[in-house]
C-alpha cells in the first residue's frame, strides 16, 4: 500500500483530489503514508481521525490528509472549514469520503480497498481525465 501511493504522488499534480474507501483495517492511512513520505516527508503520518485534517506543508506540494470516519453527518464540515482546503493548489486525500455526502465535489481518483483471503485487492476508478492520467502512469 505505501508502495502505490508513492507511485501515485510522484505523478500527481497540484490541485489533484483522491477519496480513498475500504473498511478499517485495509490500508487506506498506509497508503497516504506512502503518498505523503514519497513527496518527502520524513515524520510521522498518522491518521486524523480525530483532528479530521492534518495538512502537509511539502517542498513541491501541499497535501491536505483528510479522515471523515467518525463524521455523522455531511454538515459537520462546514465547521472545519472543509472548502478552504480544497483550493487549486492542494493535493487532497480523503479517507471515508462516502461519509462526506456531495460537500467535497467531484474527485479525480477513487481508490477501492477490499480485504480478501488473499491480502488487498484495489480498484483504480478514474473520476475524469487528470484520475486517468494517474492511473496511465502506473500502467
Amino acid at each position: 500500500m505505501e508502495g502505490l501511493g508513492g507511485r501515485l504522488a510522484l505523478n500527481c499534480p497540484s490541485g489533484c483530489r483522491i477519496f480513498v474507501q475500504g473498511p478499517l483495517g485495509a490500508g487506506k492511512t498506509t497508503l497516504v503514508r506512502g503518498f505523503i513520505r514519497a513527496l518527502g516527508f520524513t515524520g510521522t503520518v498518522k491518521s486524523p481521525t480525530y483532528t479530521l485534517v492534518e495538512p502537509y506543508f511539502l517542498e513541491k506540494h501541499t497535501v491536505n490528509h483528510f479522515d471523515f470516519y467518525r463524521i455523522a453527518s455531511p454538515a459537520e464540515l462546514e465547521s472545519i472549514g472543509l472548502r478552504d482546503y480544497f483550493d487549486q493548489s492542494a493535493i487532497c486525500l480523503v479517507e471515508w469520503p462516502e461519509k462526506a455526502g456531495t460537500v467535497l465535489g467531484a474527485g479525480d481518483l477513487l481508490i477501492g480497498i477490499t480485504l480478501t483471503e488473499q491480502g488487498r485487492q484495489v480498484v483504480l476508478q478514474a473520476l475524469n481525465p487528470v484520475g486517468k492520467a494517474l492511473i496511465n502512469i502506473l500502467s
